[in-house]
């Protein structure tokens, strides 16, 4: 049976560090680091993601801020609520929860944010860093998390063959160019791609954002190889599934993360490193991690 990976413990272990550092940082200089999230509409998942956020940011000190709008929200209030907390010396991160309603231009909205408090790593300024391997930007949440996962297991990356199957903006794509950064070998698959099952079993690392519940098998899974599972997937019987089946991957892997306690807690905590990183860049001290 594969070796559990206990993203909660370790996110738990990063939020301890986290709470110190973000002490000593307003102890010297008097500054508290600050997130805001802009939430628009009644979405229950994105109400949920956002508290625990909320209530993460509070755990390890920080001052937090909820904007919520209405789904019919003007596009100019939104616009300009983003632009006030650009200015606002308090905040170091800003996040707008994602998904918008439909007549909501999203990159719109996440282009108007300050690159230096885009802690989601979602403005083009540090997707484009991410690309070109430029320090100094943000990385998206999720992937950074997904790499704090894989160095736990894994005491060099150098070399392995990685399978990202989904090729989202959030996920897939930033996973795929902080691979490369480490010298792995990397694909991506998507919906499109050709006799996945056999792709797969080529994979040391196997990561997998697509959404779909339990679609990847035990079998397409390379002997020994190390499954990250970032889809949260609600079946109608209640159950918390990912898009991995856990149960047959389990025999096939040789570490794995459960869904729910895998990669979620982790992309929290990544969340908070980076307002913690961007408060720090603030007060022009180095940041220690």
């Amino acid at each position: 049976m594969s070796k559990i990976i206990d993203g909660r413990k370790i996110a738990e272990d990063i939020k301890t560090n986290l709470l110190a550092l973000a002490q000593d940082l307003e102890k010297k200089t008097g500054i508290k680091p600050g997130l805001a999230i802009l939430r628009v509409g009644e979405d229950p998942a994105s109400q949920l993601y956002v508290q625990r956020k909320g209530l993460s940011a509070k755990d390890v000190g920080y001052c937090f801020e909820e904007h919520v709008f209405p789904a019919w929200v003007s596009p100019h209030l939104l616009e300009a609520k983003i632009l006030e907390l650009n200015q606002a010396e308090h905040i170091h991160g800003i996040i707008l929860q994602l998904p918008l309603p439909p007549q909501l231009d999203k990159f719109h909205f996440l282009s108007l944010i300050d690159p230096s408090k885009d802690v989601d790593g979602l403005h083009p300024l540090n997707a484009g860093k991410l690309f070109q391997g430029l320090p100094g930007g943000f990385v998206a949440c999720t992937p950074l998390g997904c790499l704090k996962l894989l160095q736990t297991v894994h005491s060099s990356l150098e070399g392995l063959n990685v399978g990202v199957v989904g090729s989202s903006l959030l996920v897939g794509r930033p996973m795929a160019m902080l691979m490369l950064q480490q010298d792995c070998t990397v694909w991506i698959a998507h919906s499109k791609t050709q006799n996945l099952p056999a792709l797969c079993e080529t994979a040391d690392i196997l990561m997998v954002a697509i959404g779909s519940p339990q679609f990847i098998q035990g079998d397409w899974i390379r002997k020994g190889a190390t499954v990250l599972d970032v889809g949260i997937n609600h079946l109608a019987s209640g159950d918390i599934v990912g898009d991995v089946d856990f149960l047959s991957a389990q025999t096939r892997a040789g570490a794995i993360t459960p869904v729910p306690g895998g990669v979620g807690p982790m992309t929290v905590v990544s969340l908070l490193r980076n307002t913690l990183e961007a408060a720090f860049r603030h007060a022009g001290q180095p940041f220690p991690l």
